[in-house]
């Protein structure tokens, strides 16, 4: 894992590094295993991935109300559900080598932390029955 603010070695095709940054301030967090990941779940399901939100800074991560030790404070993925089937989506997403899922109503959180999931809510919950 690497902190860097400006990424030259970018290697991963179907994406942009500014899909990754920062939302409020543009930091960015390199890590390349994460990458490579999230490029081989793009190349298996052969459809755009649409992230809604990548690395957070601190201060972004508050006013967004994300967990105090956050993923995104390094790297994770929330995934828009959108035009994709969910079933497929987690597949690739599990086979691809993440372990933190978290299962909302119109995206998929994915990130490389210790194993576990979660779901926002009921509805969440009747969405993903596919767990």
């Amino acid at each position: 894992m690497e902190n860097k603010k400006n990424i030259t070695d970018w290697r991963w095709p179907d994406f942009d590094p500014s899909e990754f940054s920062c939302r409020h301030c543009g930091e960015t967090f390199h890590w390349p295993e994460f990458l490579d990941k999230i490029q081989t779940v793009r190349s298996e399901l052969r459809r755009p991935l649409v992230i809604l939100s990548g690395h957070r800074c601190a201060l972004h991560n508050a006013r967004v109300g994300g967990a105090p030790f956050s993923q995104h404070l390094k790297l994770a993925a929330d995934i828009s559900t959108f035009g994709h089937d969910r079933r497929k989506l987690l597949r690739a997403c599990r086979t691809a080598g993440f372990t933190g899922f978290g299962f909302y109503n119109t995206f998929l959180h994915i990130d490389l932390g210790r194993p576990r999931k979660w779901w926002s809510g009921e509805k969440a919950k009747q969405l993903w029955q596919i767990y």
